[in-house]
């Protein structure tokens, strides 16, 4: 009596779970985007797909500024604005007349950029 096998026995081992490539995106490109992405994957010697995943891997995403970063911003801006003026009159009146006005617009602004750092 002959013994039927399992076909797949001797082939390729099952992937885990983690592994298993089940999802698939669209993406719509431009001509120009279309034809950088494929030179980018040629040149990395890479297929299209294994670009984009080793890309997705290895790169970092900066997240947008908030609106209340972008109200310090503006804030060191207008100081940066007060800074000059101060320099102008002290070159025009004497540094010692700036002294004080300088120092505090100092700690206003070391005050922001503390806020600035401390994510808002």
């Amino acid at each position: 009596m002959r013994t039927i096998k399992n076909r797949n026995e001797n082939g390729r081992p099952k992937l885990a779970s983690t592994e298993v490539r089940k999802y698939r995106i669209e993406v719509r490109f431009a001509t120009e985007e279309y034809f950088l992405l494929k030179t980018k994957a040629r040149t990395a010697r890479l297929t299209i797909s294994d670009f984009i995943r080793t890309t997705l891997r290895n790169s970092t995403v900066k997240e947008r500024l908030t609106a209340t970063h972008l109200q310090l911003i503006t804030k060191l801006t207008g100081m940066a604005n007060n800074l000059n003026q101060i320099a102008k009159r002290a070159n025009q009146a004497g540094y010692f007349a700036a002294k004080t006005e300088s120092e505090t617009l100092a700690k206003e602004i070391d005050n922001v950029i503390k806020s600035i750092e401390n994510d808002g």
